[in-house]
C-alpha cells in the first residue's frame, strides 16, 4: 500500500484524510487511489443503528446546521444567521466534524477575499430525510412541549 503506516495504537492510515468521499472515487489512469484514512470507518462498534446516528448528529447544533443546509449550499456567514444562537467557534467545530463524518462538503473557491461554501453530501441528504419526520413531529407538538417547559 502506498504511504501506508500504522499509527501507535491506532488503525492503519493511508496518507492524510483529504476527503472522506474519496472512498467513492475510482482509481486514476495509473491505478492510484486517492489518499484516504480508514480510521473513521473503525471508530467504534455500535450496538444499534440509533447509537451510530446519534454519534453523527449528537448535540444541539449539528441537527440545526443540517437543517439549514437542507436545500442549498451556504457560506459561513449565512449559516451563522440561519442557526441563531450558535457561536462562531461552535459552528467551525461542528462543520469540521460534519465534514470528517462525510455529512457536509466544503467548497473553497480559492479567491481573495476567501469564499467557502458548505453543502450536504448525498450521505447528509439521506440523514436529512431521516430527520424530516422528527421535525414534523416537533412542529405538530410544539405548543405542548413549550407549555411543559414553561411550567417546569
Amino acid at each position: 500500500m502506498r504511504n501506508a503506516r500504522l499509527s501507535r495504537g491506532g488503525p492503519l492510515v493511508i496518507g492524510p484524510l483529504s476527503n472522506v468521499l474519496a472512498l467513492n472515487q475510482p482509481a486514476d489512469a495509473f491505478g492510484r487511489w486517492p489518499d484516504i484514512a480508514l480510521d473513521f470507518v473503525m471508530r467504534q462498534n455500535y450496538c444499534c443503528g440509533l447509537e451510530a446516528a446519534l454519534d453523527v448528529i449528537g448535540g444541539k447544533w449539528k441537527v440545526l446546521i443540517l437543517w439549514a443546509l437542507r436545500s442549498e449550499a451556504h457560506r459561513f456567514g449565512e449559516l451563522r444567521r440561519l442557526v441563531p444562537g450558535i457561536s462562531e467557534k461552535m459552528l467551525i467545530q461542528h462543520l469540521k466534524e460534519m465534514e470528517a463524518d462525510g455529512i457536509v462538503k466544503r467548497r473553497d473557491f480559492k479567491e481573495v477575499p476567501p469564499r467557502v461554501e458548505y453543502a450536504l453530501t448525498s450521505f447528509g441528504q439521506s440523514l436529512y430525510a431521516a430527520l424530516a419526520p422528527l421535525c414534523e413531529w416537533g412542529t405538530l407538538h410544539m405548543k405542548r412541549i413549550g407549555m411543559r417547559k414553561e411550567a417546569a
